[in-house]
């Protein structure tokens, strides 16, 4: 009987391949809200995405990004992404994937994070170990933040709130770079295969991190609040590392969250 992860998988790689064709045809977008963009691919995705979850798994519950919901009967949810990247997609930047997540009784059991342009599929069952493409990964053995490459994000609504720029500087200037590629969940996978050092970010969905959470778990990495404390889906922030420079990263950010900067940001003359 196929397992939790290689349905998740099916389904993701379906999905994916629809998004490609998508993809290929440039086509338009709509905006929720001032920035926030959705496209006609978004709502398919997600339709196929749950007709397949509902017939696999009748009784289980779904949330996901554009709306589509069921709300089952039992201890199970799913958190779904039809497509996680939805602004580079309208903009034909390719960096945008397919994610998915179960959950059982509050704890992550199952997660998948498919990229249709590198045809690479990340995928995790908890106590199993994280794979790409069936090949097992593990997070990175750098020990020091002034070596590391990390990423982050910044939010399309309330941008005008969010106060990320203030830790974006700071380790920008402490660190080798800062990535801002505009998919949280392949940021988050890429932490897992060792690609990036660290990820952060405010303001994140559940769908949005759950597969990345387990997938840096099982990979060997390390995820909290950025205040440190427990990692939890409905977290106002994240972070995500390898584990070796997490304790170094959070005092980074603590001294942000103190109004003590390193750094401090020039001033233009």
């Amino acid at each position: 009987m196929p397992s939790y992860v290689d349905i998740s998988a099916e389904i993701a790689r379906e999905a994916g391949a629809l998004l490609a064709t998508y993809f290929e045809r440039r086509i338009g977008f709509e905006l929720k809200g001032e920035h926030d963009l959705v496209t006609e691919a978004d709502r398919a995705s997600e339709r196929l995405v749950i007709e397949r979850l509902r017939s696999h798994f009748p009784t289980h519950s779904i949330v996901a990004e554009e709306g589509g919901a069921h709300t089952g009967s039992s201890e199970f949810c799913w958190y779904v992404d039809p497509l996680d990247g939805t602004t580079n997609f309208a903009h034909g930047f390719p960096m945008f994937n397919v994610t998915l997540a179960l959950e059982q009784a509050g704890e992550l059991i199952a997660g998948v994070i498919f990229d249709p342009t590198r045809n690479e599929m990340f995928s995790s069952e908890r106590g199993s170990g994280a794979y790409l493409n069936n090949r097992r990964i593990h997070v990175s053995k750098v020990a020091r933040v002034e070596d590391t490459l990390v990423a982050t994000g910044f939010p399309s609504l309330k941008r005008h709130e969010n106060v990320n720029v203030h830790f974006y500087y700071q380790l920008a200037m402490v660190t080798h770079g800062v990535r801002r590629a505009g998919s949280a969940a392949l940021d988050l996978a890429y932490v897992a295969s060792g690609r990036l050092d660290g990820f952060w970010e405010f303001g994140l969905n559940p769908w949005d991190m759950a597969a990345g959470i387990l997938l840096i778990g099982e990979a060997g990495g390390k995820c909290s609040d950025m205040r440190g404390g427990p990692v939890a889906l409905r977290n106002p922030h994240l972070l995500a590392d390898n584990g070796l420079v997490h304790e170094g990263m959070l005092g980074v950010f603590g001294d942000v969250f103190r109004g003590k900067y390193r750094y401090p940001i020039p001033v233009i003359k």
